[in-house]
């Protein structure tokens, strides 16, 4: 079976951690005997974007096309805005972009079916092309079409739903993002299968582990710093538990826009000798610091699904999320890790409490958590799902 791929979200020079989750089911669906060609979409960046900006200067050195893992990766240009500028025509933009290549390497390889990554602008450019190349089409979303490009505007609700009228198969990685849809017409297109993990690349590869402060209660997080993620409830939490566990101690990995924000919020609580920022780190580093956690809380109320709580799980850790979230679809509240209210920062005090003071509670749930990852959330497991549904389109074409 040879499937084309589109995603502006892959790994690249740029990014190497980018829809790194794309490539990881790219991978193992090779392993599944599918022969794949990744098409990955990246904004074109001239003059004076390219000289003017750091970030754009970057997008110009990515290759045109690279071997990855054995796997062909095309990186085409096609223009874009910053600041989400034109955002609801960003599908035509990457059709008139990509189109010439695709038609290319169809000519080539004769593909049997589209799977392409979010409605918009990636599934939208593809249903374009698909207009004349009229294989099967399916569409796998991850979160920010329904939760936040979906509530931009009309034009925005319409395009995306333009997309799931036209293709053959609709994919979602939670029950959370299926509810969005519940009640449309094409909602008999969808169906939930979840990303994975690699758990291979979760195990810490240091000589030895990243240490912490004797007798310590470590809280970590691992996240993109937005306020959707919740970080700022963790430092709340930790003010108001800091009298009671005077070793209690929060440490965030991850950067972004509202780093400077939870800084001035450390300082006003009074917790700068808890809170310590980390910023972006490897990925081994991250798995070390797992390893040596007493609970990972992430208390976001923005998770498609949310892969920072399968890794805290597969480490063991006793897992805190948000209930209606992505991650309620792996989380059982007290069973396998914790489920809060959102933006609820007493509930998160009280969950994040009730593990300090039952400690062997706290282990056993931990040690679910990573049973229920070990046996539901591989890229395996995600991979044979998305054959299945492969070999079910190829046969109502045949």
């Amino acid at each position: 079976m040879k499937v084309l791929v589109i995603s502006h979200m892959y790994p690249s020079n740029f990014n190497e951690i980018n829809g790194i989750f794309v490539h990881k089911s790219v991978q193992e669906l090779k392993k599944n005997g599918c022969e794949i060609v990744v098409v990955s979409p990246v904004p074109l960046s001239i003059f004076p974007l390219n000289k003017l900006s750091k970030k754009w200067n970057k997008y110009s050195l990515i290759p045109k096309k690279i071997i990855m893992d054995d796997i062909e990766v095309y990186y085409p240009r096609y223009v874009t805005f910053p600041k989400g500028i034109l955002f609801d025509k960003s599908g035509y933009f990457m059709y008139k972009g990509i189109h010439g290549l695709v038609n290319k390497l169809n000519n080539k390889h004769k593909f049997d079916l589209i799977h392409s990554h979010v409605a918009l602008p990636d599934g939208f450019a593809s249903m374009i092309i698909n207009k004349k190349l009229k294989l099967p089409h399916v569409v796998t979303i991850h979160g920010q079409d329904l939760q936040v490009t979906l509530n931009r505007g009309k034009k925005y609700k319409d395009n995306i739903f333009r997309v799931f009228r036209n293709v053959d198969k609709i994919l979602l990685v939670s029950e959370k993002l299926r509810k969005v849809i519940i009640n449309e017409d094409f909602i008999c297109k969808a169906t939930v299968i979840h990303n994975g993990i690699d758990m291979k690349q979760c195990e810490y590869k240091g000589e030895s582990l990243i240490q912490k402060p004797k007798n310590s209660i470590l809280i970590l997080s691992v996240c993109n710093l937005y306020k959707s993620k919740g970080t700022h409830l963790n430092i709340e939490s930790i003010a108001k538990l800091k009298d009671k566990f005077p070793n209690i101690i929060y440490w965030i990995i991850g950067d972004g826009p509202e780093k400077e924000n939870l800084k001035k919020l450390v300082a006003s609580l009074g917790v700068d000798n808890q809170v310590r920022f980390l910023g972006k780190l490897e990925n081994n580093q991250v798995m070390g610091y797992l390893e040596i956690c007493d609970i990972f809380s992430l208390p976001s109320w923005k998770e498609g699904f949310g892969i920072a709580y399968l890794e805290a799980m597969y480490h063991g850790k006793p897992s805190i999320g948000v209930k209606g979230e992505g991650i309620e679809d792996a989380i059982k509240h007290k069973e396998n890790g914790m489920l809060v209210l959102p933006s609820d920062a007493e509930d998160l005090r009280e969950q994040i409490e009730f593990l300090i003071e039952n400690k062997d509670e706290a282990v056993k749930i931990g040690n679910k958590g990573k049973t229920t990852v070990e046996e539901n959330f591989s890229w395996k497991n995600s991979a044979d799902k998305v054959k299945n549904v492969y070999e079910q389109m190829m046969k109502k074409t045949s």
